[in-house]
């Protein structure tokens, strides 16, 4: 409170206290509690509205930083707990005569015990005694843990002697913890200073080695079980990488080996310079700030900065939106500066106290000098690297570069004296070291070694090296995309893409990546590959279409780097089409020959396939996890294919030839026990496209579902099968074909809650539809649970039956809020005529939300056009849908009136959903006859 000029105006002790003596004077002492209860709620109220206000600017008022609101906060409840344990021991529980065991110290521990406070956190309290419990004590602690409670403060407590808390603290490490942070309240200071005296001598000593072992254990641990990046877009700002608790366990460790009562003490010891230590206190400042307009937005304890906090956050602490940045992605890469200070901060200077007072072993081997040595003039000391006292970076600062290769040459960590070396001459890293040869070609070493590179460029860019040397690279440090598709930031997401390339090179991710692994050793121009991969999101972020700018920033930066112009202009092509592949494979049919077409003129070569097949894979592995699925992956497996065999000579109307005998053939063979003519007509009666798109497995099934429900008569059947591949149920609709079907069977599915990710429409040559869905339930994963799977099969039946209307049932259904629902996604519809020689494909774009397809599926009903096939995507809160689809004539749409029609309808799907305009019999619903 010392930053508060009136701490008055959050709270008057004297005067809280003057008025319950007046109080209590006039009424019985039976109401004496109420009285208490009502003056200290709203002292309370009153002081906790003053600091909010004060949160926010008010005309000439300045806002308050976070240092200061938890301070004030502090303060706060610091009057209170005084006044309420005076009045306790004076009016409700007075002594008389005190015996020695009748002494209380109040004692604030943890977070307030450090005197900071967030808005809603908890408040620890211990009740120090100096011996076991009596009476009057269990009154007083009693007394007072119900009357914080009723004020509405959450109280974590404990009751313990001194004895009983040296002890303990010598046992429990987060009370030990608590009591480093103890900081005398109310009451007998004797019996306070006696268990800080103690602690000290019985506790603190000869244990820091110890102590600062498990702290660093106690914090990897937190880090991992929190996803162990500070690069996750929703990040818990307490105990995430980079966050609070990270501050603290540096301050409580060197507190612990100094006995240093502030910050300032650290420099005195030596442990901050005193450019880190402002440092330190900034990082401290800004999340403080952050966590307590967090805790005012939420009304409660929120830690994590979650994406429908993150927008109001930024309007709050003054980030605008500009041209090319919106202010929640500008305050979120501030956050993530933040965060990686933090990070390079407490890594560098717990890592050194960990050297510095790390335990010796009891038994020492001699290590006959290996302990200390050189590799390549750098010095070794056990398994870290650091410069040797000859090595001048102000001479050579290309150094800085060096330094990180031998490390990973050598399989060696950065020793936290280097690193703290690199941080303080970064500034030595200018354009004569960036257009350096030798520092580039080292660069590239370090880039393509494919040994630790992942490891190595992450501490390269904690270190600020490798930002610094790649100055576009320093652009997309910490940038965010405020977006819930993208799990990392760039710099994050491209450090992960790289890795993730090196260990399909290495053949560690070969079980899942088997065309890759084997692809990438056909590859003849590797530098570029790897070049490519750090540089195809090196554009995001400066608003136009970041894969042309970031071919730019290729063609400039690739010279430098030391690559020949026919890599120079690989590596543009590849970062300018790094999405290419996917989007082919993911929103085109690949079993149209136009697809492939579409995808060879544009790739035109094999070296460029492997490299582009390569790039995908690594870069849609890298977004986050439970991006990557099986099922994406035959999807480009199958494209990869088909282009190869195109571009090494063959037709691609000969291959489908070719494949669909090959496929009818072994479907054949497997057909155990069926006559030649069952086998012979149930061949016929598909068309090419099913035979080109189906798994030989699913083929199976589709070929014994049919036969089945043909001999028994059935109008409709259902098959449910998991495809743990694609991490989805694939439900097969065998039924006579009928306008609208798809539309009907996609709102049943939504009325069961579930997800379509993608769908496959079959017409056979006699009538029959046989369509199969790909779906998914909320959580992304299979519906395998036999109750769900028959509400599915029974909400099928009825909707075909027409017993059951989706238009209705959906409409009825209560809107709640999404997570999806905090993001503008802009609606389009994209009519393509050329993507298809046979059919009208079209993209629809916008934001997710369930029973979407249906509407769509609706849409395309009311506009007489029959769907072909559909390929679902779902990219965080954005659903992008492809549709192949004809008029009732079996001919693409062309006339220019209907497909102005078309984009309206579409739009209106997108916008609001189709609601049901008139009431339909459920004869004119009916698809299969009623039982």
């Amino acid at each position: 409170m010392d930053k508060i000029k009136n701490p008055k105006q959050v709270i008057d002790r004297r005067a809280l206290v003057i008025a319950l003596e007046k109080a209590v004077a006039t009424v019985p002492r039976d109401q004496w509690r109420g009285v208490l209860l009502q003056a200290l709620k709203g002292a309370y109220r009153h002081g906790f509205d003053e600091v909010k206000a004060r949160c926010g600017k008010s005309g000439s008022t300045r806002a308050l930083t976070g240092r200061e609101i938890v301070q004030a906060q502090c303060y706060l409840v610091d009057q209170i707990i005084r006044v309420l344990y005076d009045f306790i021991i004076v009016h409700v529980y007075p002594q008389t005569n005190p015996t020695e065991s009748e002494r209380m110290s109040v004692v604030a521990v943890g977070g307030y015990g450090r005197g900071e406070l967030a808005p809603f956190s908890d408040i620890d309290l211990l009740f120090l005694l100096p011996y076991k419990q009596t009476p009057w004590g269990e009154q007083v602690v009693e007394y007072m843990l119900y009357m914080l409670w009723d004020i509405g403060l959450k109280v974590g407590h404990a009751t313990r002697s001194v004895d009983e808390s040296i002890r303990l603290s010598k046992q429990d490490l987060t009370i030990r913890t608590a009591i480093l942070e103890a900081r005398y309240l109310w009451g007998d200071r004797a019996l306070y200073d006696d268990l800080k005296r103690r602690f000290e001598r019985e506790v603190i000593a000869d244990s820091g080695p110890e102590f600062v072992e498990r702290k660093l254990q106690e914090r990897d641990e937190r880090h991992k079980k929190l996803g162990d990046s500070r690069y996750v877009v929703e990040p818990n700002l307490k105990e995430g990488k980079g966050g609070l608790r990270d501050l603290h366990t540096l301050f409580w460790i060197a507190k612990y080996l100094y006995r240093v009562a502030s910050d300032w003490d650290l420099v005195k010891e030596g442990v901050f310079s005193e450019d880190e230590l402002r440092e330190f206190l900034k990082a401290e400042d800004f999340l403080w700030t952050v966590r307590c307009h967090l805790h005012y937005i939420a009304g409660r304890p929120e830690e994590r900065v979650t994406f429908d906090m993150q927008r109001e956050l930024a309007q709050r602490l003054g980030y605008a939106d500009r041209k090319n940045s919106l202010g929640v992605e500008r305050f979120m890469k501030h956050y993530f500066l933040i965060a990686k200070n933090v990070g390079d901060l407490t890594r560098i200077f717990c890592a050194h106290l960990e050297e510095q007072h790390k335990r010796k072993p009891r038994f020492r081997l001699p290590r006959f000098g290996l302990r200390s040595r050189q590799i390549a003039g750098f010095a070794v000391d056990g398994e870290r690297i650091t410069f040797s006292p000859k090595q001048d970076l102000h001479k050579d600062p290309a150094l800085m570069l060096r330094l990180f290769r031998v490390a990973q040459k050598n399989t060696l960590d950065i020793h936290p004296k280097a690193m703290r070396i690199i941080r303080q001459n970064l500034a030595l890293i200018d354009r004569a070291v960036q257009n350096d040869p030798a520092a580039n070609a080292v660069f590239l070493e370090i880039l393509t070694a494919g040994k630790d590179t992942e490891n190595t460029l992450r501490l390269m860019s904690e270190a600020g090296v490798f930002g610094k040397f790649i100055p576009d690279f320093g652009r997309v440090v910490a940038q965010m995309q405020h977006d819930m598709y993208h799990v990392y930031t760039v710099d994050e997401h491209t450090i992960r893409a790289i890795g993730i390339l090196a260990r399909i090179e290495t053949g560690e991710l070969e079980k899942d990546h088997p065309v890759s692994h084997e692809v990438i050793h056909k590859v003849v121009a590797r530098r570029a590959l790897y070049v490519a991969v750090m540089l195809h999101d090196i554009a995001k972020g400066r608003g136009g279409d970041h894969s042309l700018l970031g071919a730019e920033v290729a063609q400039k930066l690739c010279p430098r780097l030391g690559l020949t112009p026919a890599e120079t202009d690989l590596v543009a092509w590849l970062v300018q089409y790094h999405l290419l592949m996917s989007n082919f494979a993911f929103k085109r049919d690949v079993a149209d020959p136009k697809t492939v077409q579409d995808f060879v003129q544009l790739v035109k070569s094999p070296e460029r396939l492997r490299l582009l097949l390569v790039l995908t894979v690594a870069d849609i592995r890298a977004v986050g996890p439970g991006i990557w699925n099986g099922w994406k992956g035959q999807l480009l497996r199958e494209l990869y294919y088909r282009a190869e065999d195109v571009l090494m000579g063959g037709h691609v109307e000969d291959g489908n030839e070719k494949r669909v005998s090959a496929t009818k053939a072994d479907l054949a063979a497997r057909l155990k026990g069926w006559s030649e003519a069952d086998i012979s007509r149930h061949l016929d009666r598909l068309y090419d496209s099913y035979w080109l798109s189906m798994s030989a497995d699913q083929l199976l099934a589709h070929a014994r579902l049919v036969h089945d429900a043909d001999r028994d008569k059935q109008s409709l059947a259902l098959d449910f099968r998991v495809d743990d591949f694609r991490a989805a149920t694939v439900v097969t609709v065998y039924v006579q074909d009928h306008a609208g079907l798809f539309a009907r069977l996609s709102g049943a599915i939504a009325i069961c809650g579930a997800s379509i990710v993608d769908a496959k429409i079959f017409t056979t040559k006699d009538g029959m539809a046989l369509d199969a869905f790909w779906i998914q339930d909320a959580n992304g994963a299979a519906v395998n649970e036999a109750e769900k799977l028959d509400r599915i099969r029974t909400v099928i039946e009825d909707t075909l039956k027409g017993d059951v209307l989706p238009a209705e049932v959906l409409s009825a259904k209560p809107a709640y809020k999404k997570r999806t629902d905090l993001f503008t996604v802009e609606p389009v519809v994209f009519i393509d005529n050329k993507a298809s020689n046979t059919y009208t494909v079209i993209e629809v774009n916008g934001r997710d939300r369930p029973g979407l397809l249906f509407d769509l599926a609706r849409a395309f009903f009311d506009l007489n056009l029959s769907i072909s096939s559909a390929h679902v995507a779902t990219y965080g809160e954005r659903a992008v849908d492809v549709f192949y689809v004809r008029d009732l004539f079996g001919h693409k749409v062309t006339h220019q009136n209907r497909l102005q029609a078309t984009d309206a309808r579409l739009m209106e799907a997108l916008v609001g959903g189709v609601k049901p305009r008139r009431k339909r019999t459920a004869e004119s619903e009916a698809v299969v006859p009623a039982s």
